[in-house]
């Protein structure tokens, strides 16, 4: 314990912080690659020095057996306590169907090796505390078939990581700024998609929802996803026809799901949904699921946690003059930064609702 003199309450005693000399870190903690790919992807490595006085390291990436790294090692100065530097590599895989792989970022210093990073998490009430981690990146190899040429609008809401695992898949995505919807030309789009709770926390969403279901009646796809503050989103109206979100959630991750409409084009095209893509999802089903609805929408999906009434409120699709309305309160903000495969396979056939129609023209001929 180290002792210190607090300015209120006089003197006070806290844990003293060990930290290794230098941490390592990637620059996000997973990435998302297609099954059928030998494409290079890009990786940053960020070290962080803990020392009073300059350090030179090496940083190096341990990678599966067959895949290689460019280039091998680099070299990083930090000059003060508290400096970062960050190193890019290109690293190309040799997969072997679809699972998930682990890159590890190595820092060479002082003829030791740093594997781990950490960060701080302080409250002024629960004192200051150090959560170590390794120094791992989880790359997952899913096996998903993206439509050519699909483009790809995302609003953001109150935050979320969907649309960087959508880049890695090569998914062409742009973000775009609630402040900034009302003056983007949405029509360059095949699905604009409402990120979580962008309702909640955007006035400008809010204020530009009429702009959206123009998007979808002209012929878009329009994807919205959960929610939180029920009274609101009800009040508002939002959606092309009647639908009342209730406070409706599945938190059981392996709670068992059930196909309603296994003929749906959204099921099928261009990934084949089956019960195996509710496997191994992460934390839970999904939340704020529609109570009930008009019968413009079809319910794609059910699911319920133990003991409890089968929810089918999660997925919900409409035709909207030319083109789709999909709500979803699957919980796909969790699954697809976590490389969940079979969630990645539904949300891609989520966006490309929309493509399946001009598919089957360039087929014809």
């Amino acid at each position: 314990m180290a002792k210190y003199v607090d300015p209120i309450s006089g003197q006070g005693q806290h844990e003293l912080a060990i930290a290794p000399a230098v941490s390592v870190e990637f620059s996000n903690t997973s990435e998302a690659i297609r099954a059928d790919s030998a494409e290079p992807f890009a990786v940053k490595v960020k070290v962080r020095s803990q020392l009073t006085s300059p350090a030179d390291a090496a940083v190096h990436i341990a990678a599966p057996q067959g895949w290689s790294v460019e280039p091998a090692s680099q070299s990083v100065h930090l000059e003060h306590e508290g400096d970062t530097s960050e190193a890019q590599f290109t690293v190309r895989p040799k997969l072997d169907g679809e699972t998930h792989y682990d890159l590890k970022a190595i820092a060479d210093y002082a003829g030791k090796q740093f594997t781990q990073g950490f960060d701080v998490v302080s409250r002024s009430d629960l004192d200051t505390f150090y959560y170590y981690y390794p120094a791992t990146l989880d790359v997952s190899a899913v096996d998903v078939h993206v439509p050519s040429r699909l483009r790809v609008g995302y609003i953001m809401g109150a935050g979320d990581e969907i649309p960087a695992t959508l880049q890695q898949l090569g998914i062409d995505v742009q973000t775009i700024a609630p402040a900034a919807l009302a003056t983007t030309d949405l029509s360059r789009f095949d699905t604009v998609v409402v990120g979580i709770r962008a309702y909640d926390v955007s006035t400008d969403v809010r204020n530009n929802n009429a702009k959206l279901l123009d998007f979808a009646s002209r012929g878009g796809t329009l994807v919205v996803q959960y929610n939180q503050s029920i009274s609101s989103f009800n009040a508002g109206h939002y959606t092309p026809y009647p639908a009342t979100v209730a406070n409706q959630r599945v938190t059981v991750e392996e709670a068992p799901v059930e196909i309603l409409e296994p003929q749906s084009p959204i099921l099928n095209y261009p990934n084949k949904i089956s019960q195996r893509d509710f496997d191994g999802w992460v934390q839970e089903r999904g939340l704020y699921f529609m109570g009930d609805w008009d019968q413009h929408f079809h319910a794609l999906l059910s699911t319920h946690d133990p003991g409890e009434q089968a929810l089918k409120g999660g997925l919900l699709v409409a035709q909207y003059g030319r083109g789709t309305y999909i709500y979803t309160g699957y919980a796909f903000f969790r699954q697809l930064p976590a490389g969940v495969p079979g969630p990645i396979r539904l949300f891609v056939n989520l966006l490309s609702a929309g493509t399946r129609s001009e598919h089957e023209g360039h087929e014809g001929k």
